[in-house]
């Protein structure tokens, strides 16, 4: 056997034993079909570690509820054992007091619990709702916390109706309705509509001031300090807000807010302009140049004082939104121009 003959021999003892199935070329088709039988494979297992995560999700949720409904149940009991000797200590402090005094003993009082109670129509499962208080990114429950203190916190924390420039718990008007009376309803329904027509006013020209000062803004320092005389009046406004929400604003201040909306909305601005001034100077003493003049102070200066301490502008709250009501008006003469140009404010 010469050489290359027992090369052959060897060669082909190492090469492997071809297999009936492999080819050398594929044809589109079959690789086509590779590719979606590999990326439905990749599919499935994504679909399947996702269900796993889920699921392991869904469990992790449940075991937290269970502890946080364990760990809620013994702090109301110990709540309810700290309660009780704090009230036992009180009625051993008590008889040794009495009996320090001389006084006659007496039984001791039962304590009556006084259940707090919801309405079934505003009332919702305590699973729900603390669902909906870890949405809002508040506490679940608070120490000692019984469901209806927790559904009432949840209905102020939600009781925002409105998103305007001023969010408000009151229920804004449509815009026909806005029309206020000429004077301030007596009767307390009648009040609470007047509320709703102010707040509805005012909001909807905070809207408008908002939006011109948007579309006209610009870089220069003219426009800046527009735009932050806007925000500087929203801002101010928000009291007069809150105000009228609970209803605890007097009469000497609702009395010239009412006219002068009243105005602005009959687009007679001067007059208007005239029921601001007269509630912001009014008939106090506004001195005029100097006022002292040496050390001792001056009999007529006592008047000065007086007057200050008792008018409407003395409050920081309320001067402020009384001039973000001014600011407003300059503002509706120029979006809602008057008819008589005799009622333009200078």
């Amino acid at each position: 056997m010469d050489f290359a003959a027992l090369m052959s021999k060897e060669l082909s003892k190492s090469k492997p034993a071809a297999k009936a199935d492999d080819k050398k070329y594929l044809k589109r088709s079959e690789v086509e079909s590779n590719r979606k039988e590999a990326y439905i494979a990749e599919q499935k297992a994504i679909e399947e570690e996702r269900e796993k995560k889920a699921a392991a999700k869904r469990k992790l949720e449940e075991d937290t509820l269970a502890a946080n409904k364990v760990r809620d149940e013994k702090r109301r009991k110990l709540a309810e054992e700290s309660r009780k000797r704090q009230d036992d200590a009180d009625w051993e402090e008590e008889k040794e007091r009495r009996k320090r005094l001389g006084l006659p003993e007496i039984e001791r009082p039962q304590k009556v619990e006084v259940e707090e109670t919801v309405a079934p129509e505003d009332d919702i499962s305590d699973d729900e709702l603390q669902s909906k208080l870890r949405e809002i990114g508040h506490p679940v429950i608070l120490f000692a916390e019984s469901h209806a203190a927790r559904l009432r916190r949840y209905r102020k924390l939600t009781a925002v109706v409105t998103d305007g420039p001023i969010p408000t718990t009151l229920v804004l008007v449509d815009e026909k309705d806005m029309k206020v009376a000429e004077k301030v309803p007596a009767d307390a329904a009648g009040r609470k509509f007047l509320f709703r027509q102010i707040a509805s006013y005012f909001t909807m020209v905070l809207k408008e001031y908002e939006k011109a000062m948007d579309s006209s803004r610009t870089n220069t320092t003219e426009s800046k300090a527009a735009y932050a005389a806007m925000v500087q009046a929203r801002d101010n406004m928000k009291p007069l807000f809150r105000k009228l929400e609970t209803g605890d604003i007097q009469d000497s201040i609702l009395t010239p807010i009412n006219d002068i909306v009243r105005a602005l909305q009959e687009r007679r601005y001067v007059d208007a302009n005239n029921g601001y001034l007269h509630v912001s100077i009014g008939k106090a003493a506004w001195p005029i140049g100097v006022t002292m003049v040496g050390i001792h102070e001056r009999s007529a200066r006592e008047k000065l004082h007086d007057g200050e301490k008792g008018h409407v502008m003395g409050d920081e709250v309320t001067r402020k939104y009384l001039q973000s009501i001014k600011r407003c008006l300059t503002f509706a003469q120029v979006r809602w121009p008057p008819d008589d140009l005799k009622q333009l404010m200078g």
